[in-house]
C-alpha cells in the first residue's frame, strides 16, 4: 500500500511541475521555474533542431516562449550582433571581423555535410569536383556533355548571405565562380523543392536535408553520407554553431546547454547531423 501511495505521490508532482503528464523533465529540469522569451534566427540548417528543442522546453514550461526564423547565417550573426535576436544560427564560423564587431561568443552543436543534389531521374549521380565546379560556374551547361540528355544544366544556389554557400564555395567549388544564370533559393527546404520539381536542376543542401525527393550525388567516389562525414572521407562540411552577443543570458545559456547536453545531442542525431558530444 505505501509503495502505490508513493508511486502516485510521483506521478501528481510530476503533473504538477511539468504542467504535461506525457513530460519526464530529464536534462530539461533547469527550465523548471523560469520565464521569458528567447528569440532565435540565422542559419536553415539548424531550424529542424532548434523547433524539436524549442517545442520539448515550452511543452514542458508554459512560461518560456521560443521563436524561431531563418534567414541565413549572415542574417543571424548580424541580427544576433546588433541584439534583434538572443542567438544568431550560422551555418559557418564567424569571422573575425564580425567576432570583434559585435563581441561573439560561439556555441558548435553539430557537424554537418553539404550534399550535391540532382533530380531522381538524373542518373548522372558520379562527379568529380572539377566537373562541379565546370557546371556551377557555367563552363559545362548541357547534360549531354556529361552523358546524359541534350537539355541544359539549371544551377541553384542560395544568396551571398548564405553560410551553406560560403562553405559550398570555398570547399567544393575552390572559390570558383558561380554562374550569373544560376538561381537564387532561400533555404534547404526551398533547394529541395526545387531540385525535385526541375529533372534538369543542381543544386547543394544539407546532408541532414536529404530524403528520397532528391539524389546525392557521389564526388570523387564519395557520397555524402553521415557516416563519409564523420569519418572525413566527405570533405564538404562545417560546422554548425548558435552565436550569442557576449555572454548568454539565463534563458539563452539554458538553451545552449540543453542542446549540448545528452537529450539535446539525441535530438542532433535524429535530425539528421553529427552530435559534437
Amino acid at each position: 500500500m505505501r509503495v502505490k501511495l508513493t508511486i502516485c505521490l510521483v506521478g501528481i508532482i510530476a503533473f504538477l511541475v511539468a504542467g504535461n503528464p506525457l513530460v519526464i523533465a530529464g536534462d530539461l529540469d533547469p527550465f523548471l521555474g523560469v520565464k521569458g522569451t528567447l528569440r532565435i534566427a540565422g542559419g536553415t540548417a539548424h531550424i529542424p533542431v532548434m523547433k524539436e528543442v524549442a517545442k520539448r522546453i515550452m511543452r514542458m514550461n508554459r512560461n518560456i516562449k521560443i521563436t524561431i526564423a531563418g534567414g541565413g547565417s549572415g542574417v543571424g550573426i548580424k541580427q544576433v550582433g546588433e541584439g534583434l535576436v538572443d542567438i544568431g544560427d550560422s551555418g559557418r564560423k564567424a569571422t573575425e571581423d564580425e567576432i570583434e564587431r559585435y563581441g561573439l561568443k560561439m556555441f558548435k552543436f553539430a557537424i554537418d555535410g553539404i550534399a550535391v543534389v540532382v533530380n531522381p531521374e538524373n542518373p548522372l549521380i558520379r562527379m568529380n569536383i572539377s566537373e562541379i565546379m565546370d557546371i556551377f560556374s557555367g563552363k559545362l551547361n548541357n547534360w549531354k556533355e556529361l552523358g546524359w540528355k541534350d537539355r541544359e544544366t539549371n544551377v541553384y544556389t542560395r544568396d551571398a548571405s548564405s553560410g551553406t554557400r560560403k562553405v559550398f564555395w570555398k570547399k567544393a567549388l575552390k572559390k570558383g565562380e558561380i554562374t550569373k544564370t544560376a538561381n537564387f533559393v532561400k533555404s534547404h527546404g526551398a533547394m529541395k523543392s526545387a531540385i525535385s520539381g526541375d529533372p534538369y536542376g543542381i543544386g547543394f543542401i544539407s546532408v541532414g536535408y536529404l530524403d528520397d525527393t532528391v539524389a546525392p550525388v557521389s564526388l570523387d567516389g564519395v557520397f555524402p553520407t553521415l557516416e563519409n562525414v564523420r569519418k572525413g572521407a566527405y570533405k564538404i562540411a562545417r560546422g554548425l554553431y548558435m552565436n550569442t552577443k557576449g555572454e548568454p543570458s539565463r534563458l539563452t545559456r539554458l538553451f545552449i546547454d540543453y542542446i549540448l547536453s545528452k537529450e539535446g545531442q539525441k535530438i542532433v542525431a535524429e535530425k539528421g547531423f553529427i552530435p559534437v558530444n
